[in-house]
């Protein structure tokens, strides 16, 4: 996909908001969703999305939406830290195919690092246990601000 294109309202995030499809959850508000990744790069992969913005990519989110995502990253990614203690985190943002993005509405990865453990490629890992994945998120949620 391009950077521009029309958005898809069946991709895989809009049903995840719309209840379609379950997503093991960290915290949701009114305009964002923080849940975890099931094909996780590391331990506690994270992905931030908004719940009111239908832009594919940074080019096309609205500045407030953006401001209040980012926000959110860093409400979750303090949260991750205090949860998980990684030695540093990574915080990626795809944008279009050739960009390595994968799911074509507007989302923002966050990555803890541990310097013995190498981070799974993206889109290369496998799929994770989710009773593993409900007991690191609950470890996520405790830990938020």
């Amino acid at each position: 996909m391009t950077l521009h294109a029309a958005y898809d309202p069946s991709n895989i995030f809009a049903k995840i908001l719309r209840g379609e499809i379950p997503a093991v959850k960290v915290w949701e508000d009114d305009g964002v969703l923080a849940f975890m990744d099931v094909f996780p790069q590391s331990e506690g992969h994270v992905l931030v999305i908004s719940k009111t913005s239908t832009a594919r990519n940074l080019l096309e989110v609205e500045p407030e939406t953006l401001a209040t995502l980012t926000a959110a990253v860093q409400r979750t990614a303090r949260a991750v830290v205090g949860a998980l203690s990684p030695e540093g985190f990574s915080i990626m943002q795809f944008n279009g195919e050739a960009g390595g993005q994968t799911v074509f509405h507007l989302h923002v990865h966050i990555i803890p690092r541990w310097a013995d453990r190498p981070m799974k490629g993206h889109g290369q890992a496998g799929m994770a246990d989710v009773e593993a994945l409900k007991a690191t998120a609950a470890k996520i949620a405790a830990a938020l601000d």
